[in-house]
């Protein structure tokens, strides 16, 4: 076995999988609003889902879709520039008629059909348009670096450039891909955000395997990830496995080559969000030690990260390491303020709860 394989710029692609991109309308200026992809016979999924309590119509439909396929879902199909929520009814009306055409138009039972949106809440989903652009973005579909742009690019809102990544790694029994594709700059908050990000993989694994692969990468990724505070109606992180690399996870070492390769997309993609975050001017990476469990650490950084005056002084560029520890003591984890130091970047600027001498 090897190590996984990062080149920055390459992309890798894996086996299995076609992409497509059209304009069905929905957004101003003839912009990409709506892409597809097709797996291959076979291919199994696990997904994440929003935590908000008002959920889109496609989020809810996805999760039934998974529960009655069995995790097997052979098109997943994508738009942007509507968000197909709070619009009652027809939201699941038009979700439902829109996965039934693509199925047909596909040769693919509309169950297998995983349905996905993005964009302004509470206006109705012109289903019209969509319908009329479903057999262009079919004939368009292929497995080439320019189809998976295009298919990134078409489920972009406010997003001001694509998000991907991809890792490659060889086993004893072949070589594995994991490729990730993201949308996301605003609403972003631990528990996913305006988030929707599409995994691809041509490892062969049980959806059961995947489900738990999936939430290990993403609860150490993109729930440790804030811009605004806000959650969406719509996060959902698919992850879908085509199993034609002949490699399956029933080896330890294999799967833990595979699960390092899915978080390190994970995280990239994360990152990538992060720093394209609507206003976002600085990027700060919070680590937290000695803390007395994981979830306490979490618990503290998430304090820092979502407090308004710690923001406005990272903002400002103003070392206000004052605003820091008092997040900290608010965090609701019992805290000795007298053992607490704080670095900002590799400046000591508090140690054991009392300022210190530091350059600004």
């Amino acid at each position: 076995m090897t190590l996984p394989r990062r080149s920055p710029g390459k992309l890798y692609l894996p086996r299995g999988f076609s992409y497509s991109a059209a304009r069905a309308g929905i957004k101003a200026n003839e912009r990409l609003d709506l892409g597809l992809v097709e797996a291959a016979s076979g291919t199994t999924a696990a997904a994440v889902f929003t935590q908000n309590r008002v959920v889109a119509a496609p989020v809810e439909i996805g999760r039934a879709i998974l529960a009655t396929s069995h995790g097997r879902i052979r098109a997943v199909i994508v738009n942007s520039g509507n968000a197909n929520c709070a619009t009652g009814n027809h939201a699941y009306l038009a979700c439902q008629q829109i996965c039934r055409a693509a199925g047909r138009l596909l040769g693919l039972p509309s169950e297998e059909v995983f349905p996905s949106s993005t964009g302004i809440i509470g206006l109705p989903l012109p289903t019209e348009k969509i319908l009329a652009a479903l057999a262009t973005l079919i004939s368009e579909r292929g497995a080439t670096k320019k189809h998976v742009d295009l298919f990134t690019r078409a489920i972009m809102t406010t997003d001001t450039r694509p998000k991907l990544a991809s890792v490659r790694f060889r086993s004893r029994k072949g070589t594995v891909t994991v490729l990730g594709v993201a949308k996301g700059s605003g609403m972003i908050h631990p528990q996913l955000a305006t988030m929707l990000v599409y995994l691809f993989t041509d490892v062969a694994a049980t959806p059961a395997e995947l489900r738990q692969l999936l939430r290990g990468a993403c609860e150490q990724t993109f729930n440790c990830i804030s811009v605004d505070g806000d959650t969406s109606t719509n996060d959902t992180v698919l992850l879908l496995a085509s199993g034609n690399s002949g490699v399956r996870l029933n080896q330890e070492s294999t799967r833990k080559l595979f699960a390092d390769a899915l978080s390190e997309v994970c995280q990239s993609l994360a990152q990538q969000i992060v720093s394209d975050g609507e206003g976002v001017q600085h990027v700060i990476r919070l680590s937290i030690e000695q803390a007395s469990s994981q979830k306490e650490a979490l618990q503290v950084a998430r304090a820092v990260a979502h407090s308004l005056l710690v923001k406005t002084a990272w903002a400002g560029a103003d070392p206000n390491w004052g605003r820091i520890l008092a997040a900290v003591g608010s965090s609701g984890v019992p805290i000795n303020s007298d053992k607490v130091s704080i670095f900002i970047g590799s400046q000591l600027v508090c140690r054991n709860g009392a300022s210190c001498r530091f350059d600004e």
